[in-house]
């Protein structure tokens, strides 16, 4: 008779704690459903555009323009204002208008020349399949970690390999390093090659991870973002590598020193491989 008590006890107790886990699960599946859902809801809506072999090209142009824009303008500005000159890297160097339509122009021909082919290309091999469901709010913030974790190694392999081969250094990567002084338009100021490779690494890593749709775009806003506000030459009290704590984020202090002295910072974002590898360096 005990044991059966007990028995019955311990199925209660068990069910209990499977209802509250199911309960914790539905709950949080909710608040996923009134977050993501109307969001991806609303991207579907625009199915016709997303699948047209225009909208990847002019996504990342369109994108790439508005989050450079910002610093354009603070340029301008900072060259006039001392408070806000305070807090540019290099304060002696500031961009002329020559300099940034050239490398606008740059962004331009590797969009039109090289990137519109590919990506006509890529939207045959690979046609646009729109779920219904969005994905999870926190798959969303996992695989935009891990896709960006995996593209800052794979950057800072390709990176040294540029450095210390002295060929590859002159033929591909010399172009982006025509500004020792880095503003918002040098991000995209390189050569066709590694505007290619490294685009092809950002747009391979949310296919082997297997990720939504809907995180794959936002990876990508994400990593435009943080190359534009790396290349910026600013060190903003609101800039991302001040939001990370423990110096595992670099920003753009992290590679504005790469520019100026070439053979430190290999890794774009993180410092952690720049650390492991000895070629870590910071500004004083």
């Amino acid at each position: 008779k005990d044991a059966l008590i007990l028995l019955m006890q311990n199925s209660n107790m068990n069910c209990s704690a499977s209802h509250r886990v199911l309960h914790s699960y539905s709950t949080d599946r909710l608040q996923d459903t009134l977050i993501m859902q109307p969001l991806w809801d609303f991207v579907r809506s625009k199915e016709a555009w997303l699948k047209s072999p225009l909208f990847p090209v002019l996504f990342s142009f369109t994108v790439y323009m508005t989050f450079c824009l910002p610093y354009v303008l603070l340029d301008f500005v900072a060259v006039r204002v001392h408070s806000l000159r305070k807090y540019k890297i290099q304060p002696l160097a500031s961009p002329t208008l020559k300099m940034m339509l050239a490398c606008l122009i740059q962004t331009v021909n590797n969009h039109i020349i090289y990137i519109f082919p590919l990506t006509i290309v890529h939207w045959y091999w690979r046609p646009v399949n729109l779920p219904v469901v969005a994905p999870e709010l926190q798959k969303v913030l996992l695989d935009v970690i891990a896709c960006l974790l995996l593209f800052d190694f794979q950057y800072f392999i390709w990176h040294v390999l540029h450095h210390k081969v002295p060929w590859l250094y002159k033929t591909f990567h010399k172009a982006h390093h025509k500004y020792t002084a880095t503003f918002a338009l040098t991000t995209e100021h390189s050569s066709a090659w590694e505007t290619l490779s490294l685009g092809f690494f950002a747009a391979l890593n949310p296919v082997l991870l297997n990720c939504h749709p809907f995180t794959e775009m936002i990876f990508f806003l994400v990593n435009i973002w943080l190359s534009v506000e790396d290349h910026s030459g600013y060190d903003l009290p609101w800039s991302t590598h001040r939001l990370i704590p423990l110096g595992l984020y670099g920003g753009a202090p992290h590679h504005d020193l790469h520019h100026m002295k070439f053979k430190s910072n290999y890794a774009p974002y993180f410092t952690h491989w720049d650390k492991l590898f000895g070629t870590f360096a910071q500004l004083h």
